[in-house]
């Protein structure tokens, strides 16, 4: 995604009660990029998409961005924006599953430096969907051994 940069922030300045620090975000910021993985859903699907990305609540809002791929296409894709947010470092249990989705997809090396790179709030208490998370991956682990 050109022209745009990731910032994690806390909407209205309320730290997410779910991830206990800033939450992703996409900003226009002319002469950066942002990399990640573009899925393909059905239409039917993006009332939940938007329910889980905090639409309804305000939370966030559904932006069309030109996406350009490796293979040279550009394709007209959905993303999500934060409304009225105050800056401020993930924990790192959120840059941890960021980070873990940019090498599970193969994002190019380098980004993921710049993403290991990210400032934390170095929250240390537990988090229950983190305990989720790990447990989904064993699970996996498990049954693909």
């Amino acid at each position: 995604l050109q022209d745009f940069k990731l910032e994690f922030g806390h909407h209205q300045g309320r730290t997410s009660s779910v991830w206990h620090g800033g939450t992703a975000t996409i900003v226009q910021s002319p002469g950066d990029e942002v990399w990640g993985i573009v899925w393909k859903m059905n239409a039917s699907n993006l009332s939940s998409l938007d329910k889980q990305e905090g639409v309804e609540d305000g939370i966030y809002v559904p932006i069309e961005v030109n996406v350009h791929t490796e293979a040279g296409k550009v394709l007209t894709c959905r993303s999500y924006q934060m409304k009225d947010y105050v800056c401020g470092p993930p924990s790192p249990q959120y840059k941890k599953v960021i980070c873990m989705g940019a090498k599970q997809n193969g994002l190019p090396t380098d980004y993921q430096k710049k993403l290991e790179a990210i400032e934390t709030n170095n929250y240390t208490g537990t988090l229950p969907i983190m305990e989720e998370i790990e447990a989904a991956i064993k699970a996996k682990k498990i049954n693909s051994a």
